[in-house]
């Protein structure tokens, strides 16, 4: 189990209007991957990463999981109203919003031995982190970054907090800039807080676009479709496209350099789908091939089954209009 995962799907149901199914995910979720000991370097966050009897692979937060988690409480709270306890969904959404901006460097025992962390976000770049973990601190990934949701977040979180997350905002739209290439529209998988690409000592192929990366678009074209606050995201949609649509719109693999070579053949649904969301900001005609290749692709089954599968529903809600803001009543 990973957290971005139960997120994702806490959302899913959400926008369906799925309470029961909800209410069991994130159950799941704050039994078995929250740390709630003061002093574990994952105190208020979620492991990222769990065996389906709950024990963790790594304790380490992923923070995409943590601002999904935080939006799918929001719009919980908005849709079902509050319960009791876990089920305060914005209790529960403003203490975790709090800690990942607030939260100070915590050291501690993991099960990878004793470690350091801070909070999810750099408070000078007002930009998520890759990691909490100050090893590898000063990075952030392009497929984190959510102006979409921190724009809800200036209006619903904890007041203190607000002017941070409009700011965040901002930062995100002109790092979107600054990370993709300026001709293909791709980003890296890793990245610095700059936008240069990050090739991570575990993962050398983790500045070209790869698995990440793909969700990258779908991030700044729902910023675009919700919030109509940069234009530039529309001509980034447009030239991302165009660089598929050159490649084969049926055929086109799924890794390249930033610059257009393709090393990796297989023509993955995630991709696909994420590249029909791009359509929620592009210009050009051409975005309803997109939507038309991810309606005719069948419904992920097999070995990666989990994310594409996960992509494949965000973006079948996002382009049927069902992916939407839950107001407070």
């Amino acid at each position: 189990m990973r957290s971005e995962g139960m997120s994702y799907g806490m959302m899913i149901a959400v926008q369906l209007d799925k309470k029961a199914e909800f209410d069991a995910l994130w159950n799941w979720a704050k039994t078995y991957m929250y740390r709630d000991l003061p002093d574990h370097p994952s105190y208020g966050f979620f492991a990222w990463s769990a065996k389906t009897n709950g024990v963790p692979n790594d304790e380490m937060p992923a923070p995409d999981g943590e601002e999904y988690f935080v939006t799918s409480l929001y719009f919980a709270a908005n849709r079902w109203g509050n319960g009791q306890g876990i089920y305060n969904y914005k209790a529960e959404a403003d203490r975790l919003l709090s800690n990942m901006k607030n939260r100070e460097n915590i050291t501690g025992p993991t099960i990878k031995g004793t470690m350091t962390a801070a909070g999810l976000f750099d408070a000078e770049h007002k930009m998520v982190r890759f990691t909490p973990d100050i090893v590898n601190i000063e990075h952030t990934d392009p497929s984190y970054h959510l102006p979409a949701f921190y724009e809800l977040w200036a209006r619903w979180g904890p007041e203190a907090d607000r002017a941070f997350w409009t700011q965040a905002a901002s930062a995100s739209r002109e790092f979107f800039q600054k990370a993709t290439n300026p001709v293909t529209g791709l980003a890296p998988e890793y990245a610095n807080f700059d936008g240069t690409p990050w090739a991570s000592p575990w993962n050398s192929n983790s500045a070209n676009f790869q698995f990440d990366s793909w969700r990258t678009a779908m991030n700044w074209s729902v910023d675009w479709a919700w919030w109509c606050r940069d234009t530039r995201e529309r001509q980034l949609s447009d030239r991302l496209q165009a660089f598929f649509e050159s490649k084969g719109i049926f055929t086109y693999g799924n890794q390249f350099t930033l610059d257009g070579n393709q090393f990796g053949s297989d023509h993955s649904v995630g991709l696909v789908a994420m590249n029909a969301v791009t359509g929620l900001a592009a210009a050009n005609p051409r975005a309803k091939q997109f939507v038309e290749a991810l309606w005719n692709m069948p419904v992920p089954t097999g070995q990666w089954r989990y994310y594409d599968g996960m992509l494949y529903m965000l973006a079948t809600l996002h382009c049927s209009g069902e992916f939407q803001i839950w107001h407070p009543k």
